[in-house]
């Protein structure tokens, strides 16, 4: 009964993800295929985004314990990535300097919710 209830609650989480970040409930077509085309690439979307939280976290320079997956966060961290590295462009700075700087990982989690 309580594995029967966990699964219940992680699918609900899937599809409240889907729905907030990946465009779930955004589609603009009433044919099937494209309906269930249209599922298929927000749901990938949401469970590549979990996959590459699972694989960083795994990582050996990282926690032995994986890290709660959290789209708001994933979104945050990739914004924040996108906008450092259009900074370093504008800027003409060095990558290399900039992204091995011991500060660097603490910019890139700003604004997430849990560490």
């Amino acid at each position: 009964m309580v594995q029967s209830y966990k699964a219940r609650f992680q699918i609900e989480f899937i599809f409240r993800d889907a729905k907030q970040f990946t465009g779930l409930c955004d589609a603009q077509t009433r044919d099937p295929k494209r309906l269930e085309f249209h599922f298929n690439a927000s749901l990938t979307a949401l469970n590549l985004a979990k996959y590459d939280t699972q694989s960083r976290s795994l990582q050996p320079e990282t926690q032995s314990q994986p890290i709660p997956f959290s789209m708001c966060n994933y979104k945050r961290l990739a914004f924040n990535d996108h906008l450092l590295s259009r900074f370093i462009s504008m800027l003409d700075l060095n990558p290399t300097l900039i992204k091995s700087h011991p500060n660097y990982p603490t910019l890139l989690s700003y604004g997430i919710i849990a560490p």
